[in-house]
């Protein structure tokens, strides 16, 4: 069973007890539906919406009739679709009472009124009532949000993990350019030790290289060394030095 066919069974569950709720609902089923008006369908916007719980009970028929709603594991889109705008004016109306903005766009010759957060969607249900089905979206909701949160921390730690690796290439490849041409004896005390550490551990990040060193260094100051190492290596291979 579809999602949108879950909230419509329990939409159909919830049965109105007052008369004007009663007749709300009735008249959002034939505005949205597919029979032919009756009397109760016929009655104007002003007549049948005046009451709050009437304007709930006509957005959960105009549900029943044309409303759908994606999976909440995929991307959050809801909607109701009718032919004619007089309807769908009166459902705007409904809608944006209770401050949520509805958008309108026209397709294949229906109107329809959408919405594409998850906000809007969660308190749609709401207001029609669809508690359980509303419970069920905020759940499957959190469980995306984490795994995108999850995957957005991955591909950083990837991303940095990988702007590590190419700078440390580049470090080692500096030194043992020193090495050939000079010899690290050319390199001062300070930037000899950070040679070496680096060449001994490979992998190791500025912020472990610099425990290393006697006394410790900040990352900064790691840095710092190994772009003068990275300086005298490129004015050796262009013969500066």
């Amino acid at each position: 069973m579809s999602f949108s066919s879950e909230v419509k069974k329990e939409l159909l569950s919830i049965k109105p007890t007052a008369e004007h709720c009663i007749l709300a609902q009735t008249i959002a089923r034939e505005h949205f539906g597919k029979n032919k008006l009756t009397r109760a369908g016929k009655f104007r916007v002003g007549e049948s919406l005046e009451k709050n719980c009437c304007k709930r009970a006509y957005i959960r028929g105009a549900f029943i009739e044309s409303g759908s709603l994606n999976a909440p594991e995929k991307a959050y889109h809801l909607e109701f679709i009718n032919p004619n705008r007089e309807y769908v004016d009166i459902l705007v109306y409904a809608i944006e009472f209770f401050d949520i903005r509805a958008k309108v766009t026209e397709r294949k010759g229906h109107w329809v009124v959408y919405f594409k957060e998850g906000e809007h969607v969660v308190d749609l249900l709401n207001i029609m009532g669809a508690h359980n089905s509303l419970l069920n979206f905020e759940n499957a909701r959190i469980v995306k949000n984490m795994r995108n949160n999850v995957n957005r921390i991955v591909n950083c730690e990837t991303a940095n993990l990988s702007k590590t690796v190419t700078a440390s290439i580049k470090q080692i490849n500096d030194i043992k350019t020193i090495a050939r041409i000079t010899g690290l004896g050319y390199l001062s005390t300070q930037l000899k030790e950070v040679a070496l550490i680096r060449l001994k551990y490979e992998e190791a990040t500025l912020k472990e290289i610099g425990v290393m060193l006697s006394p410790p260094v900040g990352k900064s100051g790691v840095n710092h060394r190994l772009r003068k190492i990275s300086g005298i290596a490129e004015n050796l291979r262009g013969g500066k030095v």
